[in-house]
Order: C-alpha cells, then structure tokens, then sequence
C-alpha cells in the first residue's frame, strides 16, 4: 500500500500527500476519482486516483449512518454527504483574496480576479471582490495562475468560508485548527 500519493494537475504535480490529506482533499472536492495521481511506488506512472484501492474508498457513497459525525472544514461542516450536497444558490459574495507571489508576476493573477467579478486592489497582492462564484471554484480558477511556490488565501466573508493554497500540512492544519475555533460559540464569562 502507498504512504503517500502525488496529483498531478494542469501538468504540475502536487504532493507527495499523506491518506489522511488525500481524504481531507476529496471532502473539499478537490480530488476526484478521475483526479491523476501516482503512488510513492510509482512516481512516474499517473493513473485516475479511483484505481488506488485506498483511494477508491474515499469516492464510494457512504452508507447512511443514524447519526453522522460532524467533520468541520473551512467550508464549514461538510459531513459525510458532501457529494451530495446541494449547490449554493448563485448570489453575489463578497471575497477578500491575499497572495504571495514569489515565482510570477502579479498580472496574470490580477486579470483573473477582474474576469471574476467586480474588484479592487486593496494593496499590493490583496483584492475585494464581488462575484457570485463560490470559494472554491474561485480558489481552483485563480490557483491556475499560481506557480509552484506562490500562495493564496482567499475569505468569503459573506459565507463564512475559506479556501487557501500552498501552504503546506503543518500551516494547512493551524489555519484549519483557527477556523474551527472561529466557528465554535463561546460560553459567556
């Protein structure tokens, strides 16, 4: 069995990513079962991720449990029925955008953004935008810009959500950590 996988995305390859990250991935829809990705064992040879016993689990339809248990995301609670979650109602959010542009310029980025709705640059590398796409499509349009060290992070702050890139397991968990937290209500003192 595989430790670890790779995707490969647009001709780049993302990873290497632990079971524990590939899981988190197809919660978020950001891994699907056609998704190309190769085993630690087979650097070289990328194949649909569905073919990976491991992985195939992770796009079989749960079987309906009494009580499911709450698996809280950027997204926000996600659960074991994401993939059948309804789509948001197409309603124009509010998004603040924020990269880090270290390989590319900032004028591809900064053209995606504009054909995304309405925006303005804030300051250097952080946008308002208006738009009725979600968080994450807006991430997954706007990542194509990225090179493979640049960073983004975008809030929907009319939804309440988050969608970042690139930051890595251990930042990805804190900020996952610090959401949940936000999310959480707190006891009067």
């Amino acid at each position: 069995m595989a430790s670890t996988w790779t995707i490969k995305a647009n001709d780049r390859c993302f990873g290497p990513y632990t079971l524990e990250q590939m899981q988190v991935f197809a919660s978020e829809g950001r891994l699907a079962a056609h998704s190309l990705v190769a085993s630690d064992n087979a650097a070289d040879r990328f194949v649909p991720a569905h073919e990976y016993e491991a992985l195939a689990a992770l796009f079989r339809p749960a079987a309906p449990a009494p009580q499911r248990p709450v698996f809280f995301t950027a997204e926000g609670d996600l659960g074991a029925a994401y993939a059948v979650r309804e789509p948001e109602p197409a309603t124009q959010s509010r998004f603040v955008i924020m990269a880090e542009m270290k390989s590319r310029s900032i004028a591809g980025l900064e053209q995606e953004i504009q054909r995304c709705g309405q925006a303005i640059q804030l300051m250097p590398q952080a946008w308002l935008l208006a738009s009725e796409m979600t968080v994450n499509a807006l991430r997954n349009t706007l990542i194509q810009r990225l090179g493979r060290i640049d960073q983004l992070f975008i809030v929907d702050a009319t939804n309440n959500k988050a969608a970042w890139f690139n930051y890595g397991p251990e930042n990805d968990s804190r900020i996952r950590r610090v959401w949940q937290e936000a999310q959480r209500p707190h006891a009067a003192d």
